[in-house]
């Protein structure tokens, strides 16, 4: 299956969702995200898992084990530039095969594929992503599934969301109300099943700065 995932580093990631697809035991997965998490926290799960074959991603720098699996050759992968990663889940979303970029034109990111001039610029031809099964995190459902995502995490979860032939959303807050449609980012239309959220955030880096004696 190809599952795309919503989050931006340990970021809006659904993690309740990612732990019950690490405990489903589901092998040979592609997984289509911003990043694959870090050592031991968010999809970094799958990965020590032994579940994941392929990755689409704009930046894995965090994850060691990545790192390992890739240079061994147990894990295939495709880098996409991140504003096009979010443009194919996009596309996918709104039902467009595929559009043309200039962004990777003359770097491996568009070997081996069809590139067009347009007023004089040379673009690459990229297919838009649709996923199996898509997995985000919201700040607010209601039971319609419409939902409402909360800063860093609108980055990638509402495009994730509209590429999921099934999508599976955990949202922080249920609400028994429908939530005011000027407050929602993804339509329930595009949700199937909602749960509630598990509400640990974890912390990918934690900078402070030296206790100054007073």
């Amino acid at each position: 299956m190809t599952i795309a995932v919503g989050g931006f580093g340990l970021s809006g990631i659904p993690t309740r969702l990612i732990t019950a697809l690490r405990d489903s035991g589901a092998t040979g997965l592609t997984i289509v995200s911003n990043n694959m998490g870090v050592d031991g926290k968010g999809l970094g799960l799958l990965l020590e898992n032994g579940q994941v074959s392929k990755v689409l991603a704009s930046y894995v720098g965090e994850n060691r084990l990545f790192a390992k699996q890739f240079l061994n050759g147990n894990l295939e992968v495709e880098f996409v530039p991140q504003g096009t990663l979010a443009e194919r889940l996009r596309a996918g979303g709104v039902g467009i095969p595929a559009f043309y970029t200039p962004t990777g034109v003359g770097t491996p990111v568009a070997e081996g594929k069809p590139t067009c001039e347009f007023d004089g610029r040379v673009s690459v031809l990229e297919r838009g992503i649709i996923a199996d099964l898509s997995l985000v995190r919201a700040h607010r459902a209601d039971a319609e599934g419409n939902l409402s995502y909360r800063m860093t995490s609108r980055n990638f979860n509402p495009l994730v969301a509209m590429a999921g032939r099934i999508t599976l959303a955990e949202a922080e807050m249920l609400e028994q109300d429908y939530l005011d449609p000027s407050l929602v980012d993804t339509p329930g239309i595009f949700v199937q099943r909602l749960v509630a959220a598990d509400q640990t955030k974890d912390i990918e880096k934690r900078t402070v700065r030296v206790r100054q004696e007073v």
